[in-house]
């Protein structure tokens, strides 16, 4: 998405903030309103990165980006957002991502009968189905190592800027990458040697 685009797509959101409603005044709406497009532009891409490095579609992750831009229009910046934006909507994009995948599983499993054998994988697994089942494994990990993971191999941070981001130490963070991986691996092989249906 072009600057143009951008800005196209900040002035789509921003006509929907009736802010002044809720605030009363047009000095407290306006810098809002200003607040809200700069950290719209600065971090946009970012937030789509990361839901794209999760889902692995264009599509999905344009859903989840925007869905948090259009949640944070509709209530107060929250002090997080405003203290590290980088932080705070890399965290949403990653949860808001992990929580899709989860819904979708759960519809899958739900569903009927013959929707759901359809859906399993055959013997050849495709790289698509790799992935889908790789994607589910994720979901599975705790939402604090489900971030480092996506920083560290989405986002090709290095484990001391992983760990000065997420607020924690480089030690923790190799821990967390160690056993996450460990976990994504028994998953993985569960699900393939059951032929998806873990």
């Amino acid at each position: 998405m072009d600057d143009a685009s951008l800005s196209l797509h900040a002035e789509e959101h921003m006509s929907t903030v009736n802010a002044s409603d809720a605030r009363g005044t047009k000095d407290i709406v306006e810098p809002l309103e200003r607040a809200f497009e700069t950290i719209f532009r600065e971090h946009y891409r970012m937030a789509y990165r990361t839901a794209y490095g999760v889902l692995g579609t264009a599509e999905d992750a344009e859903d989840v980006a925007q869905t948090i831009f259009a949640r944070l229009l509709h209530r107060d910046l929250p002090a997080a957002l405003v203290k590290n934006p980088k932080a705070y909507l890399y965290r949403a994009a990653v949860n808001e991502s992990l929580n899709l995948i989860r819904r979708r599983k759960r519809t899958v499993l739900t569903g009927d009968d013959e929707r759901f054998e359809a859906l399993q994988p055959s013997p050849d697994d495709s790289a698509e189905e790799i992935h889908r089942m790789l994607y589910e494994a994720v979901a599975k990990l705790h939402p604090r190592s489900a971030e480092i993971l996506v920083l560290r191999y989405v986002h090709k941070y290095s484990l001391a800027e992983v760990a000065k981001l997420l607020g924690t130490s480089r030690s923790t963070v190799a821990v967390s990458l160690y056993r996450s991986r460990s976990r994504l691996r028994k998953w993985m092989r569960a699900s393939s040697l059951s032929g998806g249906q873990s």
